[in-house]
């Protein structure tokens, strides 16, 4: 039997399908797919099927130090224990296997991963195929002629993971256990988390410091035959063209001067022609920088590029190559297009070009091409929207890299009226070249009329703006992974994970990513304590390192060996810090917890957690001070900037995926709640017959608003009501339970809720989540995959750990996973 194994179970099924056309069908073993025809089968794996740790006497943090972490063993332990035993299962049947895992340095270390699990059964020749697509002809050019496995590579792979392990789990240990944050809120450091996160803060550190400076500019609308054009005032400084007037004085003289002048004489005309290269080919920062334009997050672009590739619609698209390889035929893949409803015209065009030569950029790598599309072409129908549009960005980059260069006519005229000098810069697109076919490039025109020298134009309205600099932007999530790149921090394959990780871990928000209170804390004690826990210059070192690793330079024992001596200097200046980083983190972390004055003591409110995990507020005062409120019970609050005026509180955000409401100042919504009346409504129906309890409207002090029965706690019967709007209770009673029908008014519309009961009953079946698919944001695609690791219902995502599944499911986050587990019923 010809044993082979992919990635993902995705890539197992697509692979299947290619290479028995389509002849191949499926078996569940273990909860797992395998696909077989004939003698061979083919079974996914779900990314790392196996995982690093420590051994387990190390795994309590308060019996064990952070720095016995340092030398401390790492074994190797099943991650998925279905699919490891499917494939230890298959193996003993196996008399040949192939390693058909990505081609990079993960999936070389996932294949080798595959390759030691199948050696611990078996003896039988292990190949590996390599390919950067998932077409008929590359999949089955690649089979026809397998290579081994490159051990070095996936000792890179593995390095890394053993570095990250080492540092993260030393470092996030002793800066949570100084700062006392631990469970769900510890304090989450990383080898690559943490520099990233330095530049996020940095770049706010400069927005926060930016003192604006008031300038002014000034312009006037010129007439040439009734054709009106703006031109602005400019002065020479020092030799250069200066547009910005820095004092209000002189503004203002040159906007009396402009306005006195009915005309101005034409001092120079100058007209020039200009070419506009084509852009070269997508590597993935490209890739994801054009993605962003879009709209989409980094971490999005690539889920949506990940699965076209594995659909066998794009290349790889983890790759940093700008140059096609000398193979790629530019008509070939062009010719595949020309039957497309969407994309025929434009091929068509191309084609009839004399020159298709592609553009190159500056890297090229001998990995993987840049990210094209293949030329199979998908069904516009098979694909949602987002994966559409994504598909379309990739096939209209290829375009422009083979169409021509645009040409544009630029025109500069210059004027004089009154000393002050004013010029307009008009250009129009001559050639459209490879605008024509890719139009995520601005190819806007500005108007500016032929004029001659020595002609006097018509001044018909000038205006003089104030205006104040800038402080620099935030880091886009594209522009940050530029950032990093630049820095050697990560590679391609994990800079879009690592930003996606400080969101899952709060350290961030927004978009572009803003840091957190709980960010800027963890930076500066890093800073002050230990500066190289957010060095960008060792981070790079690493990384240089373990491409060393790859190039059969360096060893993985010799890199991680420098790995713990490095780690252990930033212990040695830590351990002599450990009381001031605590206080400092102790003290920084109430930032965002922080929401006003205690009324009893004068300290400080703060958004706390109760060990039952519900969150209140509580008085920084305590124990000596007892004062607290209540939070809703449903999602994890948030401090809004936005206070109350009567108690110097600040509002609260309750962060609950769909549900997500403000519930506002907390001392209102007690005080709302104390000063309301039930409002009885009818008899209980678990103990009015036997005790005459009754069910009234009743107002929580937690903002919540219910149904509940006038005996409790004795009798604790309750139906919920919505938080907003005013309910009427109306003459209109149901004949299934005496109740009255109520009708909330919120807005333009009412909403008639009906009977409370019913109405609940009604709510519980909308909400029953029996199937993956009940889940919000869940598709059969989504449910596939999820099955794919053993998740086959609601239930079996409770205990899961929203992180490991995240690794191993190619689109979906942590985050996402975190909210459907806060979905289901506890």
């Amino acid at each position: 039997m010809e044993l082979i194994i992919t990635e993902k179970d995705n890539a197992a099924r697509r692979i299947a399908e290619i290479l028995s056309g389509g002849a191949a069908s499926g078996d569940r073993r273990n909860g797992v797919n395998v696909y077989r025809w004939g003698d061979t089968r083919v079974v996914g794996l779900s990314g790392h099927v196996v995982g690093l740790d420590f051994p387990p006497e190390y795994s309590d943090w308060r019996d064990v130090e952070p720095v016995e972490l340092i030398d401390a063993d790492v074994v190797t332990e099943p991650t998925q224990e279905n699919i490891v035993r499917t494939l230890r299962q298959l193996a003993r049947k196996a008399d040949e296997a192939v390693i058909a895992t990505d081609y990079d340095r993960e999936g070389e270390l996932i294949g080798k991963e595959a390759y030691e699990l199948i050696r611990e059964e078996t003896d039988v020749p292990i190949k590996r195929v390599r390919f950067s697509s998932i077409t008929d002809n590359e999949v089955r050019n690649a089979f026809a002629e397998p290579e081994d496995l490159d051990f070095d590579l996936a000792a890179a792979g593995e390095a890394r993971q053993i570095v990250d392990l080492i540092w993260g789990a030393a470092l996030t240990r002793f800066l949570s256990l100084s700062a006392r944050q631990l469970g769900d809120d510890f304090i989450s450091v990383g080898r690559v988390q943490s520099p990233t996160l330095k530049l996020i803060v940095d770049r706010e550190r400069e927005i926060e410091a930016f003192e604006p400076d008031d300038y002014w500019e000034l312009f006037a609308d010129l007439l040439k035959d009734g054709s009106g054009f703006e031109a602005q005032y400019f002065y020479d400084d020092d030799g250069t063209e200066a547009e910005r007037v820095w004092d209000e004085e002189t503004a203002t003289s040159v906007h009396e001067r402009l306005q006195a002048a009915s005309t101005a004489a034409v001092t120079s005309v100058r007209r020039r022609t200009r070419t506009d290269d084509p852009p070269a080919p997508f590597n993935t920062t490209a890739f994801i920088s054009a993605a962003s334009s879009l709209g989409y997050s980094a971490q999005r672009a690539m889920s949506i590029a990940e699965d076209l590739y594995t659909a066998g619609y794009l290349t790889y698209p983890r790759t940093d190559n700008t140059v096609y390889p000398e193979d790629l035929d530019p008509d070939d893949l062009l010719e595949s297009f020309e039957r497309s409803p969407h994309f025929g015209e434009d091929a068509e065009s191309l084609l009839e070009l004399d020159d298709r030569t592609p553009t190159r950029g500056d890297e090229e790598t001998t990995d993987h091409p840049p990210i094209h599309p293949t030329g199979e072409l998908p069904k516009r129908s098979a694909l949602s929207e987002d994966e559409w549009e994504i598909y379309e960005l990739v096939v209209r980059r290829f375009f422009a890299t083979v169409a021509e260069s645009a040409t544009w006519a630029h025109l500069r005229v210059v004027a004089e009226a009154n000393d002050c000098k004013l010029k307009a810069n008009g250009k129009r697109l001559v050639e459209a070249g490879y605008h024509a076919v890719y139009p995520y490039v601005s190819s806007s025109e500005t108007h500016v009329p032929e004029v001659e020298e020595g002609e006097d134009l018509a001044i018909d309205e000038v205006r003089m703006d104030a205006k104040q600099t800038q402080p620099p932007r935030r880091y886009g999530q594209s522009r940050l992974i530029q950032k990093m790149e630049e820095l050697g921090l990560g590679t391609k394959a994990t800079r879009h994970n690592i930003i996606e990780k400080l969101y899952d871990r709060g350290y961030v928000e927004s978009d572009p990513p803003r840091p957190t209170a709980v960010a800027e804390a963890v930076v500066e004690a890093a800073e002050t304590f230990a500066d190289h826990v957010v060095s960008d210059e060792m981070t790079a070192q690493l990384e240089a390192d373990m491409a060393a690793i790859a190039d059969g330079e360096a060893t993985l024992d010799e890199v991680t060996a420098e790995s713990r001596e490095m780690l252990g200097t930033v212990f040695s200046e830590l351990r002599e810090s450990r009381e001031d980083i605590g206080e400092h983190l102790q003290e920084s972390l109430k930032a965002d917890r922080r929401l006003g004055p205690c009324p009893e003591c004068g300290e400080d409110l703060l958004v706390r957690r109760s060990r039952q995990g519900s969150y209140f507020v509580g008085c920084d005062g305590f124990p000596e001070c007892r004062f607290t409120l209540p939070l809703p019970s449903t999602g994890e609050p948030l401090v809004l900037e936005e206070t109350c005026d009567e108690h110097e509180m600040h509002h609260v955000k309750m962060l609950a995926g769909r549900d997500t409401f403000v519930h506002g100042c907390p001392r209102c919504k007690a005080d709302e709640a104390d000063e309301s009346e039930d409002e009885v409504i009818g008899e209980c129906p678990e103990c009015g017959p036997s005790h005459g309890g009754e069910l009234a409207i009743k107002h929580l002090r937690s903002g919540s608003r219910l149904v509940g029965c006038t005996r409790y706690p004795d009798c604790d019967y309750s139906l919920p009501l919505p938080r907003r709007g005013d309910i009427e209770v109306t003459d209109e009673y149901c004949d299934d339970h005496d109740l009255p029908e109520l009708v909330v008014h919120d807005g333009d519309e009412p909403w008639e809720l009906g009977c409370p009961i019913c109405n609940y009953h009604e709510y519980q079946a909308e909400q029953a989540i029996d199937d993956l698919e009940d889940l919000h944001g869940v598709g059969s695609a989504t449910a596939e995959k999820l099955e794919s690791v053993g998740i086959e219902s609601p239930t079996d995502l409770v205990d899961v750990d929203a992180d490991t599944v995240a690794d191993d499911v190619q689109g979906v986050t942590a985050s996402q996973i975190r909210e459907w587990q806060s979905e289901l019923p506890g």
